[in-house]
């Protein structure tokens, strides 16, 4: 079957962010004019998905304005002050994708706002990228990943390659064995292992090509680590089942972390440098500081 829908969970609280995030979701922190989850689903639109569900708590409002058609005073501001080209821009926002919201329901874990999508998914395979981050690749990440998919079936993730041995405890890491170029079949995935404990340094993480049956295994988890609901355990049961999983190292890509508060300030720096209304000034701007420091 084809992937026609994909799920972006934007229900956590953004702890790392706040007090920033009290009132504001993390998925709307703006890399210089665009919020972090606009990315997201760009890259789920340009890999061919026009179906986006996005699971939000509480909050979190201000995804879904983001995604509504504009205000119409808004609209005829801009037709009056001749700004046709943001215009232009604001209503691709809420015409790229048909959007759907779920609010998400159960216990804590990144399982679970993928079970609370369940309704809007029925038996079909789908797509899953997290809100708060984004691989930037050409051709992009998801339409890599959905080729896979197409070929070999089962569940397909996203690989990164982390360079820090110190970093491999933030991840999912793989334990793999190579398939064909940058694809390689999944033994298992140890969540977040401590130092020594990665079985290699592939991250199976950040989006996930996923069959309809990963709902029957997220029912049947009990609370793992840290008594959450983890997507992982559900998927290694599915593998347990029989059911392959992959992991594809994605091609010309470049994986951004806007969870934590130093990846997203690096990140703003990178796309305001090559932003093409400031990139120029930013530049100087950068230089006249370091020049200050030094």
């Amino acid at each position: 079957m084809k992937i026609t829908k994909a799920v972006i969970p934007a229900a956590g609280f953004g702890t790392r962010f706040l007090p920033q995030t009290k009132a504001m979701p993390k998925e709307m922190l703006p890399i210089v004019d665009k919020p972090v989850i606009q990315y997201v689903v760009e890259e789920a639109v340009a890999s061919g998905i026009k179906n986006i569900i996005i699971v939000t708590g509480a909050n979190k409002r201000a995804i879904e304005d983001h995604f509504d058609t504009p205000d119409a005073e808004l609209v005829n501001n801009l037709i009056q002050g001749k700004k046709l080209e943001m215009l232009r821009q604001i209503k691709y926002i809420s015409e790229m994708a048909n959007f759907v919201y779920v609010r998400q329901k159960g216990p804590y874990g990144n399982g679970t706002p993928v079970l609370s999508a369940e309704p809007a998914i029925e038996d079909e395979p789908f797509a899953v990228l997290w809100g708060d981050e984004f691989i930037f690749a050409k051709p992009p990440r998801l339409k890599q990943m959905i080729d896979v998919y197409e070929k070999y079936g089962g569940v397909v993730i996203s690989g990164v390659k982390i360079e820090k041995k110190e970093d491999l405890k933030r991840y999912g890491i793989a334990d793999i064995e190579p398939v064909k170029g940058n694809l390689f079949k999944i033994k298992k995935i140890v969540e977040k292992p401590e130092i020594g404990e990665a079985p290699s340094n592939i991250a199976a993480h950040g989006a996930y090509i996923l069959p309809p049956e990963i709902f029957s295994a997220l029912k049947r988890l009990k609370p793992g680590k840290g008594g959450e609901i983890w997507l992982v355990d559900a998927i290694n049961l599915l593998k347990k089942e029989g059911i392959p999983v992959y992991t594809l190292v994605v091609k010309n890509g470049k994986y951004y972390d806007t969870g934590n508060k130093f990846e997203y300030l690096k990140t703003v720096v990178e796309f305001g440098l090559r932003h093409p209304d400031i990139n120029g000034q930013f530049r100087r701007f950068l230089k006249e500081i370091l020049n200050f420091r030094s």
